[in-house]
Formats: C-alpha cells, sequence, structure tokens
C-alpha cells in the first residue's frame, strides 16, 4: 500500500498510525496538497490527503472510508473501535469529535493564509467551534476510567483526539489552552510518549 500525504496532516498521521498499530506495511509518499498538487491529483481529483493506494491499485481517498477498510484488514477481533453496541456509537462519536475538531483547525489555516482579507466572521465562527470541541472532550475524557478511551490501548477515538490535539497545539497554540483542559492535555501527552506516535510525527509548516 501507498499512503500519500504529509505526517503534519491530522488525518495523514491519524491513517498511518492506524496502519502502524495493525502492523501493515505501507510506502510513505510525503507530498504536499500545495507543493505536489499535481501528483495528488494523478490517484485523488479531490488532490486532498489522506489518499491510500491499495495493492491492486485501488484507491481510497477519505479518512473514514481508508480506516474502514483497515479495520476490515484487521479483522473484528483487533480492530481499533468495538464491533457494534453503545461502545461502538460512543467511540464514533469521539472519533467525530476529534475529526471536526482537525477540520476546524485546518480551516483556520487556510482562511488566513489564502485570503487577502480573512474573515472575522468565519474565524471567530470556527474558533468557537474549536473551543466548543475541546469543552465537550474534556467533560467526555471526565469519565475516563483506563489508561485510553475504551481500555489499556488507544483505538480510533484517542488517534483521533490526540492527533487533533496536537495540530492545533501546533498551528494554533493559543486555542488549546493545556491548563485549562487538564484530562485532554494528559491524554494527548499519553499517546505521544508512545513509540507509533513519536515514529509517525512531523512538525507542521504552514502553507506557503
Amino acid at each position: 500500500m501507498i499512503l500519500i500525504g504529509q505526517y503534519d496532516s491530522p488525518f495523514v498521521r491519524r491513517v498511518a498510525i492506524a496502519l502502524r498499530l495493525y502492523g501493515l506495511d505501507f510506502e510513505h509518499r510525503p507530498w504536499s496538497v500545495f507543493g505536489d498538487a499535481e501528483r495528488i491529483r494523478a490517484f485523488n481529483p479531490l488532490t486532498r490527503v489522506p489518499t491510500l493506494v491499495l495493492d491492486g491499485g485501488e484507491v481510497l481517498i477519505e479518512t473514514g472510508a481508508i480506516l474502514d477498510h483497515l479495520d476490515e484488514l484487521a479483522g473484528p477481533g483487533s480492530a481499533l473501535i468495538a464491533r457494534q453496541g453503545p461502545e461502538r456509537r460512543h467511540a464514533l462519536k469521539i472519533c467525530a469529535l476529534g475529526n471536526g475538531l482537525a477540520e476546524k483547525a485546518v480551516s483556520l489555516i487556510y482562511e488566513r493564509a489564502l485570503h487577502k482579507e480573512p474573515s472575522a466572521g468565519w474565524i471567530a465562527r470556527c474558533e468557537g467551534q474549536v473551543l466548543g470541541v475541546l469543552d465537550r472532550l474534556e467533560s467526555e475524557a471526565a469519565g475516563l476510567g483506563t489508561p485510553f478511551w475504551f481500555g489499556q490501548a488507544p483505538g480510533h477515538a484517542d488517534i483521533a483526539v490526540a492527533c487533533a490535539w496536537r495540530f492545533l497545539a501546533d498551528a494554533h497554540p493559543g486555542l488549546s489552552p493545556g491548563g485549562a483542559l487538564p484530562r485532554l492535555a494528559a491524554h494527548a501527552a499519553r499517546c505521544e510518549q508512545l513509540a507509533v506516535f513519536q515514529e509517525i510525527a512531523q512538525p507542521f509548516l504552514p502553507p506557503a
């Protein structure tokens, strides 16, 4: 398999960590959606990452679709999320919050970097959504009785939230008040101490 995209993307990082935890081999092509747009477009007409090229040539082009395929390869006994029931729905909600947090953080970057006159209203809306998600995740984390969200080992929920937190801290340090969110900060630190998180990492580089 070939994973396209740079690890400073929380979405690419999330997929790469899952691949490693599943023990699946892959080739990494750290292409930028700006500097390498034409190369990415040859595989994905949306020119977005992550893009995963399967061994047979099939191309998966969205984070959720990619992770769904990886879960299928791993099998229900090894998947990084519960197979069914309330625990699965809860995990999917945490993943959605983490993914949405990352999306809003990326939107803020594009708004400021690509528009000569950024929209103050849009920035305020995105920042409000970021802070709202952080508060909700902090509340959700209050009930954790295990090192990770659903047990003793990280799952998709942990990866999604930790990758979004790291990206937010790197790209928008003023929006990730760790002292005010002690449970989230501790969860992120716990994840970042794992070897796979340290291996799959890249400093954030603003779009040129």
